[in-house]
């Protein structure tokens, strides 16, 4: 069996209740995490080793929180407690090597799905998307990342558009994977609003309601979205439901169509 599950946040015991309900066997079953595995729950460490120690049974895509966690591993940003253990392992540089040589997009034709984060730009079709995947991915594993990441992450907080310089188009396609919820008309991004879609009076839209938006074959499975919660329709999957902040931990088995939903409600 394959299952997606959505945004962890460091929430190691909510995780391994979720694989119990599941009956999520490693001699059997694969996992697909939508990033974000780190960051304000009390299980990062735990949750970032568990990854990486059964890595062969695991596809995961970066997630914003993930790559703050590399960002301050290379001290260009401030640690927390959540992931001061992470920093202050003997490991730590065993970990971080390989999270900043996961994807950010992750397809399977077979199956009909590929995963991001936080979404698809509306003006991406999948073989753009897999460009920049690959592209940004080249950058963030390459001898120059912590040079890079220092350029990269002083990406506009308002709305950034595509289309002006090298460095921009690479800030705009790193905010569509990792931190897009709303876009506008002409398909630039809207940063700052955190709320759900039936909050916004404004011209912005979800990312995938953009009616514009390039079609895309695969089903895309995404977190990155706590307020908007379970989302489903012929074209998206969006699995964040907020366990961190006391909502639930959320898995889609995907192998076989059913899209069967389980659910662990967090505290």
């Amino acid at each position: 069996m394959i299952w997606a599950i959505g945004d962890i946040q460091g929430c190691y015991s909510a995780f391994m209740k979720l694989l119990e309900k599941i009956e999520f066997d490693l001699a059997r079953d694969k996992l697909w995490l939508v990033g974000d595995i780190v960051n304000r729950g009390e299980g990062s460490l735990e949750m970032l080793e568990f990854a990486y120690r059964h890595k062969e049974n695991i596809e995961i895509v970066l997630g914003n929180h993930d790559i703050a966690l590399i960002a301050a591993f290379y001290g260009l940003k401030k640690s927390n407690p959540t992931i001061d253990p992470i920093l202050r392992s003997s490991r730590s540089k065993e970990l971080i090597e390989w999270l900043r040589k996961q994807k950010f997009l992750h397809i399977d034709a077979e199956l009909g799905y590929c995963m991001v984060h936080a979404g698809i730009s509306p003006r991406f079709n999948l073989e753009e998307a897999k460009f920049w995947s690959e592209r940004l991915s080249e950058k963030l594993s390459g001898n120059d990342a912590k040079r890079w990441l220092e350029k990269i992450m002083k990406s506009p907080e308002g709305r950034i558009r595509y289309g002006k310089t090298e460095e921009e188009d690479e800030m705009y396609a790193l905010s569509s994977f990792t931190r897009m919820r709303y876009c506008f008309g002409d398909k630039s991004l809207e940063l700052l609003q955190k709320g759900s879609p039936g909050a916004k009076k404004d011209l912005t839209m979800p990312w995938f309601f953009h009616p514009d938006r390039k079609k895309i074959e695969q089903k895309i499975i995404f977190g990155h979205w706590s307020t908007l919660g379970f989302h489903r329709n012929e074209s998206v999957l969006g699995l964040d439901t907020g366990c961190i902040w006391g909502g639930a931990l959320s898995a889609a088995r995907i192998d076989d169509k059913s899209e069967k939903i389980i659910t662990f409600e967090c505290e």
